[in-house]
């Protein structure tokens, strides 16, 4: 069976008061802009974080990211596709 959202933010609510982090630092959301985060950190690959999270516009990624045009085009011209 499928998993609800809101069962799925109880889940995540459990998970970090078991390891006794606060539980209203983390989300569902803040964990998934964290994973994408990190795969951007390690590959540079904007790409890959655009189609993880589902946006239309390399720009929108760019912004949730927070990281600049720049350097993220610089980036992306080093990874060959």
């Amino acid at each position: 069976d499928h998993v609800s959202t809101r069962q799925y933010a109880r889940l995540v609510d459990k998970w970090v008061s078991m390891i006794e982090l606060e539980p209203r630092a983390y989300g569902t959301h803040s964990l998934r802009r964290t994973k994408v985060a990190l795969i951007y950190k390690k590959t540079g690959n904007l790409r890959a974080c655009q189609l993880l999270l589902g946006h239309r516009k390399l720009e929108s990624t760019v912004r949730y990211l927070g990281i600049e045009v720049d350097d993220a085009l610089e980036m992306s011209e080093q990874i060959d596709l």
